[in-house]
């Protein structure tokens, strides 16, 4: 067994490993991300989850659920730290996947992978009262700066994994317990087929489309709002005034704390919101943007949808704006707190959006996640 393998397992036990290992799997994998772009392309089937936050139960019943890795593909959609107990085992476990199979598992930057937050919410005194110092904080914080900000998959609008059966017509969405098992069912929105002919600009202008078909990449494309074949971007945030194109995201320069504003603070930060165009956003960073900034971003850069994490949302899973943009969360009983209020006013919590299960029938959308009770922690 490697040393890195070694390393697994002793995290997987919910046991930090020496300072020492730290800094060294800090450096495999700085060079590892600095040959990441911005955007990191994955193809599916892939597993993508939202906020973990230090719930390092949660996220081993995660992989429980979805699979081992390398079995199965993980995307995570950042916020590793923070709030949560185990945050350190959390962030080094996954660290250590990604080292160990660089091509089943993605990592991007969520808002708290940032000094300023981290020093506020929970992981700088954590890392401090495991270790003694700071210096493992500062390895880590190191290595959020290289993380990517987003992540486009190709191919998830007609995978299915095998030993899927297909379900009803009608059938849209499933919500299955820890086992598998089918809890409910329940249709899933889409736009009218007229509604996708053209879509207009906040402005009122027709809009070109941007990027080969399902690419979210620049160049001459034919594709659709929610179009069937188009691509899933995926960031931790929202989308940003300054960026109308995947490929602005590709030129930011990441490999620095999170500022204050910008491009890539919104990307970190926004939030959608039922209103039109764009609005000041509560967190005091980010914006807030409405149906029209995701409907015409979707259609500009040729993609089915954006999945992002960033919100605490009770059931888990939630669309919005006739299904353009899906958040995801993977922190159940999230802070410890919310227990009864997940298992009485929504009975579940998502751990994960899996894209595996996504294909299109007669221009329908399906999904199957998978979702569980809450944590079961130690205090």
């Amino acid at each position: 067994m490697s040393d890195l393998d070694k390393a697994i397992a002793q995290l997987r036990a919910c046991r930090p490993i020496p300072e020492a290992q730290v800094r060294e799997l800090c450096h495999k994998a700085r060079e590892l991300l600095i040959e990441e772009g911005n955007v990191v392309t994955v193809s599916a089937p892939v597993t993508i989850c939202g906020d973990i936050h230090g719930q390092f139960h949660d996220l081993m019943e995660l992989f429980r659920v979805g699979g081992d890795v390398p079995d199965t593909n993980y995307l995570f959609m950042g916020d590793f730290v923070d709030r949560g107990f185990y945050s350190l085992e959390s962030f080094l476990l996954l660290l250590c996947l990604k080292v160990r199979y660089p091509d089943r598992m993605t990592l991007i930057r969520g808002n708290h992978e940032s000094r300023q937050i981290t020093t506020v919410y929970g992981f700088y005194d954590e890392c401090i009262r495991k270790y003694g110092s700071a210096n493992v904080w500062r390895y880590c914080c190191d290595i959020f700066d290289y993380l990517a900000l987003g992540a486009i998959v190709l191919g998830a609008s007609n995978t299915m994994s095998p030993g899927v059966e297909p379900v009803d017509d009608e059938t849209e969405i499933e919500v299955c317990d820890q086992n598998g098992s089918i809890m409910s069912r329940f249709p899933r929105r889409r736009p009218d087929d007229s509604s996708q002919d053209q879509i207009q600009s906040p402005g009122g202008t027709a809009m070109d489309k941007t990027g080969p078909p399902g690419s979210g990449a620049s160049g001459s494309s034919g594709g659709s709002v929610g179009n069937p074949a188009g691509a899933v971007l995926c960031v931790h945030g929202g989308l940003s005034p300054l960026v109308d194109t995947v490929d602005k995201i590709r030129l930011i320069d990441r490999k620095q704390e999170v500022p204050h504003e910008g491009a890539m603070c919104d990307l970190l930060w926004s939030d959608p919101d039922e209103i039109d165009g764009w609005g000041l956003s509560p967190r005091g960073a980010g914006f807030l943007f409405g149906a029209d900034i995701v409907k015409v971003f979707n259609h500009r850069n040729d993609l089915s949808l954006i999945a992002r994490a960033h919100q605490l949302v009770m059931e888990g899973f939630k669309e919005m704006f006739d299904a353009s943009i899906v958040t995801v969360w993977s922190a159940p009983n999230y802070c410890y707190r919310w227990e009864k209020k997940c298992v009485l006013g929504t009975a579940v919590a998502t751990v994960c959006v899996v894209f595996s299960r996504h294909v299109w029938e007669t221009q329908q959308k399906r999904w199957r996640y998978w979702s569980h009770d809450g944590g079961r922690y130690a205090s």
